[in-house]
């Protein structure tokens, strides 16, 4: 076969190709505006459920049928300042000065995480967090973490930061299908989140990274010292106003 006729009949593979190629790149750009609009629907709307819920209930329902998350939504002004500053000083405390995704705190995670020879540090921000909770899963990917950085930033565009720590602390998990500060407030010190003291916000806070465990180990160590370091850290720890 001369070379003019091999081209030729490599034409309509190329042409494939290129077709598959922008139909990807079509379905991408369409599943990151569907994101879009939902992040915009969330500046004047709460959201019923979210994807991490919908998860665990999925999977606790083939053991109990009935069983029921537990949430209740309050208002930011609602929730305990000294709350607010201990989930900052917890879980991302630099929440005022990135975009979302924190190079900084990436950085140091990586360098402890080599340091430590095994995972002890994720980098994830608060807005990370926000964006995985409400939209996507548990699974751990390198497709999922690069969506999660896309919404995240989405929500520090579109939200800001107030709303951002306000829908964190009433979907973040306290516990087995305990969900939100005011829930954690009353199962824990039968009181509302606009209550809670300084060593309560801190106790909850340093609850965050492993809330299943906790609830079952109240008095463990790693959670005294996780409690005594929030502590020592929210003096320094902004919030939004």
């Amino acid at each position: 076969m001369s070379q003019r006729k091999k081209t030729a009949s490599n034409r309509p593979i190329r042409r494939w190709i290129w077709r598959l190629i922008l139909l990807a790149l079509l379905a991408f750009l369409l599943m990151q505006l569907w994101f879009f609009v939902q992040v915009w629907h969330l500046r004047d709307n709460n959201p019923q459920t979210t994807a991490f819920m919908r998860e665990r209930l999925e999977l606790l329902r083939g053991i109990r049928p009935d069983i029921r998350a537990q949430q209740i939504y309050v208002p930011y002004e609602a929730i305990s300042p000294a709350t607010r500053r201990a989930v900052v000083a917890s879980e991302d405390d630099r929440f005022m000065d990135h975009w979302g995704i924190d190079l900084v705190g990436l950085r140091h995670a990586m360098e402890r995480n080599l340091e430590a020879g095994e995972i002890v540090a994720g980098g994830s921000t608060i807005t990370q967090q926000l964006a995985k909770n409400l939209f996507l899963s548990a699974e751990q990917s390198l497709w999922r973490k690069g969506q999660e950085a896309l919404i995240a930033l989405m929500l520090e565009g579109v939200l800001g930061k107030r709303r951002i720590l306000e829908l964190y602390l009433n979907y973040a998990e306290w516990g087995n299908l305990l969900y939100g500060i005011e829930a954690a407030a009353r199962h824990y010190y039968g009181k509302s989140a606009s209550g809670l003291t300084r060593h309560e916000s801190a106790h909850l806070a340093a609850m965050l990274p492993n809330p299943r465990f906790y609830q079952d180990n109240r008095n463990a160590r790693g959670l005294q010292v996780r409690t005594d370091a929030v502590l020592g850290r929210m003096e320094y720890s902004r919030t939004p106003e």
